[in-house]
């Protein structure tokens, strides 16, 4: 799990994303974001193979960044 933290003047918002793999042979990438302390917006995507989940999360990994999130290793209550 990446989780991501953008530290606005009013309230930080957090970004997670998390490649995982289900009961029916697929990988999925689960994107959450959200206000800190607040309910966050999930999107799941599914791929058929580990390659395509890792490089779509690696492009929204790198998207959030090119925003201002920063890497933190803290959990983000969403």
């Amino acid at each position: 799990m990446i989780t991501l933290v953008h530290h606005h003047a009013k309230r930080p918002n957090f970004y997670r994303v998390d490649v995982g793999y289900n009961l029916f042979g697929e990988y999925s990438v689960v994107r959450e974001w959200g206000g800190n302390g607040q309910n966050g917006v999930h999107r799941i995507t599914w791929f058929s193979n580990l390659r395509d989940a890792a490089l779509a999360a690696d492009q929204w990994h790198a998207r959030a960044c090119a925003k201002g999130y920063q890497l933190t290793d803290r959990v983000v209550a969403g």
